[in-house]
């Protein structure tokens, strides 16, 4: 499987959508950051968000990704 990613503000951000084959709603939304030095996130999945469609789960987890970095960036939070 594919995954999207996109760059935004210096850090790529990596869609990470696990499958559940059996369930109703099979993908469950997350992704993998990367900051500017390398250094990469574990997965950071959205709580109870899970997907029928799979570019669904994907657009939806880049823009996790793009506000935990905007977190971080404007914020200062460790968010990852």
């Amino acid at each position: 499987m594919q995954s999207l990613h996109c760059e935004y503000r210096d850090h790529t951000i990596t869609a990470s959508v696990m499958p559940h084959p059996d369930s109703p709603l099979p993908y469950a939304a997350g992704c993998l950051i990367t900051d500017p030095e390398g250094h990469t996130s574990k997965r950071l999945s959205m709580p109870m968000k899970f997907f029928s469609d799979l570019e669904h789960a994907q657009h939806v987890s880049l823009a996790h990704g793009r506000a935990l970095v905007d977190q971080r960036l404007d914020e200062g939070h460790k968010a990852f």
